[in-house]
């Protein structure tokens, strides 16, 4: 498997092999079938980023326009959060449903986020271990497979795909992010689910929060209809086509019904449900405490936040894993005080740390959470955030 996996790396697969391969990684364990359910079962897949809390507002926005979203999501792992990770800081959170459990789910309410378990698409887990070990990660055909091998043994219709691409994500150039999310549109369509793809910048965080319990927080405020811009729009844009999916309106019509659903508190109301079938105690969520504020040591505007190294950082203080077995604190987290664009004299404050059981950041990570923050002495125009949609 190791040399089969060296032999792609190195000479890629055509499409028709992609898609054999996918399909192979999908069937080497359970295929749900959720046609009972519904038609218009529709997920959203992130490639992952530093404060991408998306899927926690999405799935219930989506859900409450009408859309089924059975979700499986992941945990995080280096600088990258994890979906699950966060919403297990949800006190009784259950994110291993049964298979009878997460269908349950979804007819109640209409969406389910739950995690991977070890029938979908196992032998995608095995091959993984293998390409981490043998330098064969970064190959298009073999993260294709890997991603749509198990969205697709979801039993879903319909994909929407959020790929990252800057410092903070794991495509760098625009060019390799599109070439990936070409890939999986052309094979997700081949095995007969249609699937659109955009590309997001992922240079500085999303939203004002990193960590697990503050940026649920977050998310709760976005569900009210409000929270950070960014993540708004993103929700917005993506819930959109996940409608277009699914109900076959069109991309403006599928934004407008999202964004009702934010402001009219149905989408919050299909969250609490979510939350509360799967064990979840909202009321018990940890609060964002004020901790460690770091401050601007210049003045100027901010014209860039490093994504990677906040992100990083959050991990070395609890909030993320560097290793598999590694233990998570939900308490800890970032909030950025300014955001690219804001400005700051020296004193104002950049960035809040909130304490775990670590208690407060040393005063290495200190000063590496203010080196993140680059400060010019003029305004620059905010760069767009959706740079591309592909279909």
């Amino acid at each position: 498997m190791a040399a089969l996996a060296m032999a792609i790396y190195f000479n890629g697969l055509d499409e028709r092999e992609t898609s054999a391969w996918t399909d192979a990684m999908m069937r080497s364990g359970v295929v749900l079938d959720l046609a009972e359910l519904g038609p218009g079962r529709v997920d959203k897949h992130s490639t992952g980023g530093v404060g991408d809390k998306i899927s926690i507002p999405l799935a219930p926005a989506a859900a409450a326009a009408g859309v089924i979203v059975p979700m499986i999501a992941g945990r995080g792992l280096g600088h990258s959060g994890g979906t699950i990770d966060k919403l297990e800081s949800i006190p009784g959170y259950r994110a291993d449903l049964s298979v009878d459990a997460f269908k349950s789910v979804l007819a109640q309410v209409g969406c389910c986020i739950n995690g991977q378990t070890d029938e979908l698409a196992p032998a995608d887990k095995r091959l993984y271990a293998l390409r981490d070990v043998s330098a064969t990660v970064e190959s298009i055909p073999l993260i294709t497979a890997s991603i749509m091998g198990k969205k697709l043994a979801e039993g879903i219709e319909g994909l929407v795909l959020d790929v990252k691409v800057g410092r903070s994500a794991f495509m760098k150039t625009l060019d390799d992010a599109r070439r990936l999310a070409e890939s999986m549109v052309r094979v997700g369509e081949s095995m007969g689910c249609r699937v659109v793809a955009f590309l997001t910048r992922m240079e500085e965080p999303l939203g004002r929060m990193i960590g697990n319990a503050c940026e649920v927080q977050e998310s709760l405020e976005t569900l009210r209809g409000a929270g950070p811009e960014d993540i708004r729009q993103l929700v917005v844009a993506l819930g959109g086509a996940m409608l277009e999916l699914s109900k076959g309106v069109d991309e403006g019509a599928g934004q407008a019904r999202i964004e009702a659903a934010l402001d009219d508190g149905s989408a919050l109301s299909r969250f609490e449900r979510m939350v509360a079938a799967q064990g979840g105690d909202l009321a018990g969520l940890a609060r964002a405490n004020e901790g460690t504020v770091i401050s601007a040591n210049t003045s100027g505007y901010v014209a860039a936040i490093d994504g990677l190294e906040v992100g990083l950082a959050a991990v070395s203080l609890g909030a993320g894993r560097a290793t598999k077995d590694a233990v998570i604190d939900p308490a800890v987290g970032c909030r950025v005080e300014a955001p690219v664009g804001a400005k700051v004299t020296a004193g104002d404050p950049l960035m809040t740390v909130f304490h775990g059981a670590q208690g407060p950041p040393p005063s290495a990570t200190v000063e590496r959470l203010r080196a993140a923050f680059a400060l010019d002495g003029e305004p620059r125009e905010p760069a767009p955030l959706i740079l591309d949609r592909i279909s």
